[in-house]
């Protein structure tokens, strides 16, 4: 026990006095701490916060927390009064805060999950209104082309499923599957059968291109009815839970007021 904390004081006092390369040092365990990265993280990161935040940053974040988090529990775990060394209390303490700072360390990622869930159903609103600005394009630009000039113009969330995309067609994927891939990021309704809609865009001839061209702007118009009507009637249950909250609101404040003056009326 002495002498972790003695190792822990050393090596804080060798990146005190620059003697390590603290930046270095957290450089070359990237290989090694990339693989607790969950396969989703950046894009939630972005999906969430945008693309211009440092996701190293954040990442090194998280290796600090749940480290110093291991620290701590496992010092108070194993301070005692005794000086009798007791291996498999030792072992169950490490344990103990293993999955102490293995929480601290999820906790960051459950909590970008919860956000990007939140918003699916914004996203379901927003993704027929993004097809629509995609299908001008469309008509002046290849399929894989246009999805590249919106990614600027779409909505933030959109971007880093969009960048992924371009980037596996851009790679020589011509399948399926970069379309598929976007459309599992973003599981909302109708977004599997608008990406294959999408995909058949880019095959074939001109011509079967502008019939193609045309079922995917009636399906983009009939997902923005959808989208309206979803819009509207959430406008509408506001306004009817508002309405409804002033009215109980107003009745309760009658009946204090009633119950006072027949109060005052009992008392005279």
């Amino acid at each position: 026990m002495e002498i972790l904390i003695v190792g822990a004081v050393i090596l804080a006092i060798l990146f005190y006095n620059k003697t390590i390369d603290k930046e270095k040092f957290i450089t070359d365990m990237e290989p090694i701490t990339s693989r607790f990265i969950e396969d989703d993280y950046e894009f939630l990161v972005y999906a969430k916060f945008g693309e211009d935040v440092d996701i190293k940053v954040l990442i090194r974040q998280r290796m600090m927390i749940a480290l110093i988090a291991f620290a701590i529990a496992f010092v108070m775990f194993n301070t005692n009064g005794t000086a009798a060394f007791d291996f498999g209390k030792v072992l169950l303490n490490t344990v103990f805060s293993l999955v102490i700072a293995l929480i601290l360390y999820k906790n960051q990622y459950f909590g970008l999950k919860k956000y990007y869930k939140a918003h699916l159903h914004e996203i379901d609103i927003m993704l027929p209104y993004y097809l629509k600005s995609l299908e001008i394009l469309i008509q002046h630009y290849t399929v894989p082309v246009a999805i590249a000039k919106s990614i600027d113009d779409a909505p933030n969330i959109f971007k880093p499923g969009l960048r992924q995309m371009v980037e596996k067609i851009n790679a020589g994927d011509a399948s399926i599957d970069p379309y598929m891939e976007f459309a599992n990021l973003y599981p909302v309704r109708d977004s599997m059968r608008m990406m294959r809609l999408l995909y058949r865009l880019g095959l074939g001839s001109q011509e079967k291109k502008q019939e193609r061209l045309m079922m995917f702007s009636r399906t983009v118009s009939n997902l923005q009815n959808k989208a309206r009507e979803t819009k509207y009637k959430e406008r509408l249950n506001h306004m009817e839970n508002q309405t409804m909250i002033m009215l109980v609101t107003t009745g309760l404040g009658v009946m204090v007021i009633i119950l006072i003056s027949m109060l005052s009326m009992f008392q005279m």
